[in-house]
């Protein structure tokens, strides 16, 4: 199967591009080692034949930084928003499927409130209202299928490498608190990709959220790093200031009616995979 994955030199595309070495993947970007060359910010000479060879997309490129989304608006959308919704609708016309990355952020700013696929979308942010776009545009699209991810933690998110680094140096470890996400780890999502790929046209709804059980602190996962190098990190819980919270919610509590019922992920708890994915 030929797959294009859109932003190809992200974080999580590494990823997904070792996983999913049995497929042909056609790697579109800027940077890196792309297979195309694909600017969201000037589509104007993009070339949208090369999708006919394509029966999927993963879409995971944006800008993701939440301040420089509010910092940046306009720029920002004219890339989250209007070159990925051109590339998007080029790619369903030449009849690819889409899997769209979206971000529990379409969510807003709820505390108390828990989120499933058919929570209502009320994005606070600049980079949540964002992705809601791309969602409202493309959902009644039968090609179009978006995963929500929670804060992915892996041997390389910009988290982990900070507290990794911290411990490297015999640096404190700063941890802002309250700060909390259903965290999932880098195997949860391409486990879910890699599901959706081979059961598409069996999976029917539009969205599907990737998140643990359990609500994670950011001092949570410190004091699972901790527990696995000997508790030889130092760090302390600073309480941000509120210009922190206006790109981000303190919380976001997301769970998934699918992931269980489609027996798509083990029910581990987030903890046990974490440690997995880490030692």
């Amino acid at each position: 199967m030929n797959i294009g994955i859109i932003g190809s030199s992200g974080y999580i595309s590494s990823f997904l591009i070792d996983r999913l070495n049995n497929h042909k993947i056609i790697k579109f970007d800027k940077n890196g080692d792309y297979d195309y060359f694909l600017d969201l910010e000037n589509t104007n000479d993009f070339d949208s034949n090369i999708f006919d060879d394509l029966e999927f997309i993963i879409f995971t490129a944006a800008i993701s930084s939440p301040d420089l989304c509010e910092k940046e608006y306009e720029k920002c959308w004219d890339i989250n928003v209007k070159g990925t919704a051109y590339i998007i609708e080029e790619a369903i016309n030449h009849k690819c499927k889409v899997l769209f990355f979206s971000s529990d952020a379409v969510f807003g700013d709820h505390k108390d409130l828990i989120f499933d696929e058919e929570s209502k979308t009320d994005a606070s942010t600049a980079y949540g209202k964002m992705k809601k776009e791309i969602e409202d545009i493309f959902k009644s699209n039968s090609l179009f299928k978006a995963i929500r991810l929670s804060y992915v933690v892996s041997n390389r998110d910009k988290f982990t490498n900070y507290v990794l680094s911290c411990l490297k140096n015999n640096q404190v470890c700063e941890v802002y608190d309250p700060f909390y996400r259903n965290c999932i780890t880098i195997s949860d999502v391409l486990d879910v990709v890699e599901w959706l790929i081979n059961h598409w046209e069996n999976f029917n709804h539009t969205f599907i959220n990737i998140a643990s059980k359990e609500l994670i602190g950011r001092e949570d996962i410190v004091k699972v790093i901790n527990e696995i190098y000997d508790n030889k990190l130092e760090y302390k819980v600073i309480k941000p200031d509120e210009s922190f919270y206006k790109c981000r919610p303190a919380y976001t509590n997301m769970k998934s009616l699918y992931l269980k019922e489609y027996k798509i992920l083990d029910d581990l708890s987030f903890f046990n995979k974490i440690k997995k994915e880490l030692l």
